[in-house]
């Protein structure tokens, strides 16, 4: 997976804009950016497009896993994270978005940017 980085500066926050497929080397490379960027420009919102990846891979005990390996990687808890997706990727990210609620961070998962930002940015 590939991605490109753009800062917000009012309201501020990060968006990250992705592409090709979404697998968990890729994801987690992403996520790795994602923390340092934050932690860089001292943002905790972001904004991550994925309408644009072609497929999803993962193993659910790879899904659960995940926000173990966040903290591990310097996501913190206080931040919020609006995720757009493309409909057909529904499942996995709601499955996502459930497992890293129930493990403490602030997730959300949208079909449109209006919407998403509408959350982020509250």
């Amino acid at each position: 997976m590939e991605w490109e980085i753009t800062l917000h500066d009012n309201p501020k926050y990060v968006e990250f804009t992705t592409h090709g497929i979404a697998d968990v080397d890729g994801s987690l490379e992403m996520a790795r950016a994602v923390a340092d960027t934050m932690r860089r420009h001292r943002i905790t919102n972001v904004l991550i497009d994925h309408r644009n990846i072609e497929s999803v891979s993962g193993k659910v005990i790879e899904v659960i896993s995940r926000p173990k390996i966040f903290r591990l990687i310097g996501l913190v808890l206080g931040i919020r994270i609006a995720e757009i997706i493309n409909p057909d990727h529904l499942e996995h990210f709601k499955f996502l978005e459930t497992v890293c609620k129930n493990r403490g961070y602030n997730i959300s998962v949208f079909y449109d940017r209006a919407s998403a930002l509408e959350w982020l940015l509250r």
